[in-house]
């Protein structure tokens, strides 16, 4: 495993097996387990909200979700998709008997059809519920962007979780949020072993968002190429200043941090 720091933020650099390898570990140890998945708009992100960085460096393991990444490492970081990540976590816990439960993605509809779907893919994977968790919003107290939601909303999804006893957990609010609320709200889950912040990819297994739109991911020779951002800004030009900040603005900052510390 290839440990590396881009833009102040650990990446460890692991291929799917290695990382199931490490998710195996983790269900057994004696501690909960962190599993986030970086990619180059949440380090262009977390260099203006240092509580996210430290929470991104609070992580158990960080693995590569962006080609741009991969990139500006010289190709020593591999790439996961968290959609393939997910997939592969299940495929773990169905081996394990280890049962799984999902949170976020702010549709019944989407964690119905997620659930479904994978449970056509994996027969006897232990989907212990789901549930579409709080509203999320950012709430900045002097320098410290934190997160707040409404209380009853965020004590309801605990108190099902905490019923329900999961070993992992998928969690589901879109990058900085899930990784705050993750950091701040799993010690209340004793039985999680591992949550993971995996984005949009239950959008991507259920087929459609929380808004009805179809969601597909790019062609594979595409994701090989690393041009999956072009796929999807075709599909949503709406996306355009996200996609900006993941591509122009990250290789922009990495390159001018790079001859910084150069100079120093």
């Amino acid at each position: 495993m290839f440990n590396s720091e881009i833009l102040g933020v650990k990446i460890q650099s692991l291929n799917v097996g290695e990382a199931v390898a490490k998710a195996h570990d983790f269900l057994y140890n004696n501690k909960q387990n962190f599993i986030f998945t970086p990619n180059p708009e949440m380090l262009v992100d977390a260099q203006t909200d240092e509580y996210f960085k430290n929470v991104l460096n609070g992580g158990d393991l960080n693995i590569c979700d962006g080609f741009g990444i991969s990139l500006v490492s010289g190709g020593k970081i591999k790439r996961i998709t968290g959609v393939d990540f997910v997939s592969q976590l299940c495929e773990l816990a169905q081996k394990e008997n280890k049962s799984i439960y999902l949170v976020g993605a702010g549709s019944k509809e989407v964690l119905k059809k997620t659930t479904e779907n994978l449970k056509q893919q994996f027969p006897q994977l232990k989907i212990a519920g789901f549930h579409p968790g709080p509203q999320i919003h950012f709430l900045k107290i002097e320098d410290k962007q934190t997160i707040i939601s409404e209380p009853n909303a965020n004590d309801q999804a605990i108190h099902e979780i905490i019923m329900t006893a999961p070993d992992i957990l998928f969690v589901a609010f879109g990058h900085n949020k899930q990784e705050k609320w993750i950091y701040e709200n799993v010690k209340n889950l004793p039985s999680v072993k591992i949550a993971v912040g995996v984005g949009g990819a239950l959008d991507y297994i259920a087929g459609f968002n929380s808004m009805g739109q179809r969601v597909r991911r790019a062609p594979c020779f595409m994701r090989k190429v690393g041009l999956e951002w072009l796929y999807r800004l075709f599909r949503q030009p709406s996306r355009f200043g996200r996609i900006w900040k993941a591509t122009v603005v990250f290789i922009s900052l990495y390159i001018y941090n790079k001859f910084k510390n150069k100079a120093l």
